[in-house]
């Protein structure tokens, strides 16, 4: 269903979610995006592990959502800190949406003992177009 990263973890969970959401960017190049419009954005989340927590769970689901879902459901994108400047890396396009919730899942699972990892995260934005972001992994001697 979802296009898919080769990693060497026995658990990989992925977590779907729908998130309507208006947004813009702030250049007169994005064109007709340069004006406030909508979408329906189906995010997935895959998140991967060798560990599974107390409960059984390698992540629960009801927290991915409630950290995305629950932050940017029904919401102008643009009116959040982490999408409010004119740096690049910062407007809220598909590209910088599936990088945030990276970021955003990836600090989350950093705090959990069993410590699993967000290796790739997929923001549809419109029937035809859509962003995967899967992070660089940095090789570790631990």
């Amino acid at each position: 269903m979802y296009p898919q990263t080769n990693h060497p973890y026995a658990f990989e969970l992925n977590k779907d979610m729908q998130i309507s959401a208006a947004h813009f960017i702030p250049r007169e190049d994005a064109g007709a995006c340069s004006r406030v419009h909508g979408h329906t954005y189906t995010i997935n989340i895959t998140i991967a592990g060798d560990h599974l927590d107390e409960s059984g769970f390698l992540v629960n689901f009801s927290s991915l959502k409630k950290l995305i879902h629950g932050q940017y459901d029904h919401t102008l994108l643009n009116d959040h800190e982490e999408f409010s400047s004119n740096d690049s890396y910062n407007m809220p396009t598909t590209e910088v949406v599936a990088k945030t919730v990276h970021d955003k899942v990836a600090a989350y699972l950093s705090t959990l003992n069993n410590r699993p990892i967000c290796v790739q995260v997929f923001v549809r934005e419109t029937p035809t177009s859509y962003c995967i972001y899967r992070p660089k992994r940095v090789e570790s001697n631990d």
